[in-house]
């Protein structure tokens, strides 16, 4: 319901393009027939087992301790209520509606014809959420979204729009899972941030889906003066391939970009993950920060930074540790420098527990297991505000585990 056959017609032209990363998908194994899930503004369809599985995504299933709440499953909205002044949430359906077609936001900076999945949320959208901090706000507590795949099979189409008015303070924490009984699927995520003069937006991403899911998330974001965007994406449990590629713009004198990334790639996983950062303005700052680590499956770590003005700073840092004989991590790091006065820089380091670091540990008392153990532990350590404890401890259990990789 974008209110524009113009943006109709191109995505048509484009519903058989291949995307220039990632594994090629045909979308029509994907259902999109499912059963329309009822409103439930008291969350009182969700077994415990739901509950149980949903808190590891970092999804709480309550209004309490949230500014608002958003939840969608397969195509169905079950949930959506603001607590918060300054706070505005809505389906993005009722939002096309309210603000007659979005004009200044919708698609405005994902290209609808980017490629198959762009074109396929264009011509088949269910739904998402449009969420947006009104000027001056700050909203003190997070918003809780969620993204949920309740049907065998489905393939989930959702168009987000976050704007960050003028000096307004957010943090989003999106939650994207399967029902328990849920093993294959596909979601598709167009997402386009707006943040606005000296505005400040976190916006924290868990992906807990089931071995057989395919995402394929596309994501841009524009940064005014003075404005700051932190990303941090979480992928620490099993799926069949990922593949996204964030691009940030900077566009007014002293804005920040700050894309974090911790992620697991398992036997049969793919993930194909990145970031992007156009420095355009003066005094921008932009750092792009990966930890891989592979237990058997294949990561691809991209980051290109591109200082296109004097007097702008980045780092671009990609770190993997490979836990078993199979697993491949392939980092791509790139800088591009297009004027005088950029300073920018690269990391990158793939290989598996330095020995010396083990060695250290050693003569401080700790057995080898121990050593080792405190490295993996350090190196995926996340310390992100507002995540759930559910959460944490479940972080906590899924590094035990891949200890075990050791």
């Amino acid at each position: 319901m974008s209110l524009s056959p113009v943006l109709k017609e191109t995505a048509a032209k484009s519903r058989d393009k291949k995307a220039s990363f990632g594994q090629d998908l045909d979308l029509s194994q994907f259902k999109r027939q499912t059963k329309e899930w009822s409103y439930d503004p008291g969350y009182q369809s969700f077994d415990d087992q739901e509950r149980e599985h949903l808190l590891r995504a970092g999804i709480e299933l309550t209004d309490v301790d949230h500014a608002g709440t958003f939840l969608q499953a397969d195509r169905s909205i079950m949930h959506c209520k603001t607590s918060q002044p300054g706070l505005e949430i809505l389906p993005i359906k009722d939002a096309l509606q309210k603000y007659d077609g979005l004009k200044e936001y919708y698609w405005q900076l994902v290209a609808v014809d980017a490629d198959k999945y762009t074109a396929a949320a264009e011509l088949a959208l269910d739904n998402g959420y449009f969420i947006r901090a009104l000027p001056g706000a700050r909203i003190s507590q997070p918003v809780e979204a969620c993204l949920y795949i309740r049907t065998e099979g489905a393939a989930q189409h959702v168009h987000n729009i976050v704007i960050a008015e003028p000096g307004s303070h957010l943090h989003i924490i999106t939650g994207c899972t399967t029902h328990p009984g849920v093993t294959s699927g596909l979601h598709l995520g167009i997402s386009e941030f707006f943040v606005k003069k000296g505005a400040h937006l976190t916006f924290t991403m868990v992906h807990n889906w089931a071995e057989n899911i395919h995402v394929r998330p596309r994501s841009a974001i524009i940064v005014e003066e003075g404005g700051v965007y932190i990303s941090n994406y979480i992928v620490l449990k099993p799926v069949k391939s990922v593949q996204m590629y964030p691009t940030a713009r900077l566009i007014g004198e002293g804005a920040v970009a700050r894309m974090n990334s911790v992620v697991v790639g398992h036997p049969g996983t793919e993930l194909d993950l990145g970031g992007r950062v156009f420095l355009e303005a003066p005094n921008t700052k932009a750092e792009v920060i990966a930890r891989t680590v592979t237990t058997g499956g294949t990561v691809i770590s991209r980051g290109h930074l591109i200082g296109k003005v004097p007097q702008v700073k980045a780092h671009l840092e990609c770190r993997g540790l490979i836990l078993a004989p199979k697993g491949i991590i392939y980092a791509v790091p790139e800088l591009t420098g297009e004027v005088a006065g950029v300073e920018m820089s690269h990391e990158a380091a793939v290989g598996r527990i330095a020995q010396e670091e083990i060695e250290y540990l050693m003569a401080r008392g700790l057995t080898e297991e121990e050593a080792a153990s405190t490295i993996v532990r350090g190196f995926l350590n996340v310390e992100i505000e507002g995540l759930p404890q559910a959460l944490r401890d479940d972080i906590e259990r899924t590094i035990q585990e891949t200890e075990k990789g050791l």
